[in-house]
């Protein structure tokens, strides 16, 4: 056992915990868990625990079902939510096959790989995302309605705005598990919140999104509510964005700040990215109703950048010092945050690595834009069709992924597609499939 193993032993024995969850995501990143008691932990460790990978959809045929969890010891967290006496605690795993070798579905794994080799040529990444969540009323038997908790809009306060201890409590269970909040607020739609937490390495910013999706379905549910992470879950009203922030470091300086201007390297890093968006945004963007939301509210429609445009698809928001950095606004919820930012990441740099220049910036309201400027933008896709196929012939996406996992994705989400399409009430089969689940 190493002496971070040793450690999680000690803090388990002296802490009442009771119960042990071994978490990990499937390939649409909604998060899966086996528990065990504590006296299995060490064999966990050790051996790892089985289970069948058949059942969990996309990763294995049912002749290689069993697959297994190792548990990482730096992602120890206890559940605040769950019973003081008695505690739960919470890891996250790496997935492998019986043989030892990481299974190739594991996204968490994938991510870390892209950090590796960001390592190797002298960088790091910063992540800090910013997730907009909506809360509904649920009805007599706990089940989820379409009326919005509240009718309060941007940065309402009570009685306007009804999720202030809501999201006062999903604060304070945050920073009970070691993960910063920074800021809370009522976001524009009816009932639509938003909480932001501290950036930190890209890693853990993954892990930090998946569990602050749990905490806030968990604690809502609690409350009589229902979350929803649905980019588009009202039609006539804001979409949920996952705003993606991210800095590029090297030798522990932020290259997006050098002096009075980002450096080459951060242009190009940005480049990267506005050059590989469209082949990406199946990624960025994985289920129908995401599509909905491009173009109004202050989602993007068009590949461009600018410093505080909000129309933009990338912008530099104002800040200062270490934490200038650059704003991705397409992304939404739905995402498997492992490999959304695995794409994003590697795709910047791609650009460095290929020394692309950034393009001049368009600091234009494009939602007001004369068409004679827009037509000549390049577009993001339309729908997850034109997304699926654009990414269906992107080498670059063949070379951050790998080949079953490129396969099993595109493969999942076109069969998702198809189902969607034969539904004779698209939003009948959104509420069943997406609104309750995303």
């Amino acid at each position: 056992m190493t002496p971070a193993v040793n450690e999680v032993l000690e803090f388990i024995r002296e802490n009442d915990v009771k119960f042990i969850r071994l978490a990990f995501c499937d390939l649409s990143g909604m998060q899966k868990n086996i528990s065990i008691m504590p006296d299995e932990l060490p064999e966990a460790f050790e051996n790892g625990i089985p289970f069948d990978a058949h059942a969990v959809k996309g990763f294995a045929e049912i002749t290689q079902s069993d697959l297994m969890l190792f548990p990482d010891p730096a992602t120890i967290m206890v559940l605040p939510w769950r019973p003081q006496q008695g505690r739960v605690v919470r890891f996250y795993c790496h997935i492998r096959t019986p043989g030892g070798d990481t299974f190739w579905g594991d996204t968490r794994a994938l991510l870390k790989s892209v950090l590796d080799r960001a390592a190797k040529k002298g960088y790091s990444c910063m992540a800090g995302p910013e997730c907009e969540f909506y809360l509904f009323k649920t009805d007599e038997n706990g089940e989820p309605t379409m009326i919005p908790f509240d009718n309060g809009s941007y940065l309402d306060v009570y009685p306007l705005d009804k999720g202030e201890n809501i999201r006062r409590e999903i604060c304070l269970s945050l920073e009970d598990m070691g993960i910063k909040p920074e800021s809370s607020h009522h976001e524009q739609g009816p009932g639509q919140n938003e909480i932001d937490f501290k950036f930190s390495d890209a890693l853990s910013s993954a892990d930090n999104l998946v569990t602050f999706k749990q905490a806030v379905k968990s604690i809502a549910a609690r409350n009589g509510l229902f979350a929803s992470f649905a980019p588009k879950p009202l039609p006539d009203k804001s979409g949920s964005g996952l705003h993606l922030n991210l800095s590029l470091l090297r030798n522990g300086k932020n290259l997006f700040r050098l002096g009075d201007e980002h450096s080459r390297e951060a242009e190009s890093f940005i480049a990267g990215i506005l050059s590989k968006i469209t082949e990406i945004t199946a990624f960025l963007n994985p289920i129908p109703n995401s599509y909905e939301r491009f173009g109004s509210f202050e989602a993007p429609r068009y590949v461009t950048w600018s410093h505080g445009n909000r129309s933009q698809l990338i912008r530099i928001p104002a800040a200062h010092g270490e934490k200038v950095r650059m704003e991705l606004r397409s992304p939404d919820p739905a995402v498997n945050p492992y490999l959304a930012f695995a794409l994003v990441i590697s795709a910047g740099l791609y650009g460095i690595e290929n020394n692309l220049p950034l393009p001049d910036s368009l600091n234009i309201d494009l939602y007001a834009a004369d068409e004679n400027i827009t037509k000549n933008l390049v577009r993001l896709p339309e729908n997850l069709g034109e997304a699926l196929d654009i990414a269906k012939s992107s080498d670059f996406v063949k070379s951050v992924l790998d080949e079953n996992l490129f396969n099993k994705f595109i493969q999942l989400k076109t069969e998702e597609l198809a189902a969607f399409n034969r539904a004779a009430d698209k939003r009948e089969y959104f509420m069943s499939n997406y609104f309750r689940i995303v």
